[in-house]
């Protein structure tokens, strides 16, 4: 990780400006602590970047199931403190997290401001799962998820994955590989590779080109629509899941 760092850490005031946020992410530079506890923060720029194909999600059978015989309760921007906060937990098999009160802080701001994004996972009123992230353009970048009962978190990325084709996004971005992801389908790529995915989805003609050292001005970039599937939703604001394994399935 230590070589992957674009810069050293923050200090001051102990505030990310969203404005700067936006702009980091926007040209492949994300922000990350050494701990929950961590009072900085430092910029990383991963050699080798995870993403997952939005026309090459690996739905299993058994995960198939489990999504359309609505086992969860999916829903979106319902919970997004909780989420980001779950997700920044201690756990048994993750002892420690990266995502300080700066980070934390950071993108309930951009929630607000209506950037970030969560999915939630339900077990009849108990937050079980989820996952959040940020929208800029056409891309997403995956933050987080978390998992508190079996396959919540592999049934709120597949959601985000069916959201993400039905809005007209055309990256999703995963940082870090992990066996998890690969077995959904996630690759890994080049730097180059990925600044050049990145710069077709900021791009308002969708060309391939990189995005330039400054963040590209909002009111030209073509932005994806992240709440396009809320018309499918039930009044208890989940989307069937049929609906989303109807998604899954199309090819592009």
């Amino acid at each position: 990780m230590a070589n992957d760092r674009a810069a050293a850490g923050l200090s001051g005031t102990g505030t990310l400006d969203p404005g700067l946020l936006l702009g980091a992410y926007s040209v492949g530079v994300f922000p990350m602590a050494d701990s929950r506890d961590a009072t900085s923060i430092y910029w990383v720029e991963p050699r080798r970047r995870a993403i997952l194909p939005l026309d090459g999600f690996h739905l299993s059978r058994s995960l198939r199931r489990v999504i359309a015989a609505d086992r969860f309760r999916v829903t979106v921007d319902r919970a997004f403190e909780r989420i980001i906060a779950l997700c920044a937990e201690s756990a048994a098999d993750r002892p420690d997290t990266w995502i300080n009160a700066m980070i934390e802080e950071a993108f309930v701001r951009l929630h607000a401001l209506g950037h970030a994004h969560s999915v939630e996972c339900w077990d009849g009123e108990r937050l079980v799962g989820g996952l959040y992230g940020l929208a800029v353009g056409r891309a997403f970048f995956g933050e987080s998820m978390v998992s508190r009962a079996p396959n919540a978190s592999k049934v709120a990325i597949a959601s985000l994955v069916a959201r993400l084709r039905a809005g007209g996004f055309s990256l999703l971005d995963c940082q870090f590989m992990t066996t998890h992801l690969s077995s959904l389908g996630a690759q890994e790529i080049d730097r180059a590779d990925y600044m050049e995915l990145l710069g077709a989805a900021l791009s308002s003609t969708g060309s391939s080109a990189a995005p330039s050292s400054a963040a590209p001005d909002a009111a030209a970039t073509a932005a994806g629509d992240f709440l396009a599937l809320d018309g499918a939703a039930g009044a208890d604001g989940a989307v069937p899941g049929k609906v989303v394994v109807q998604l899954l399935g199309q090819t592009s």
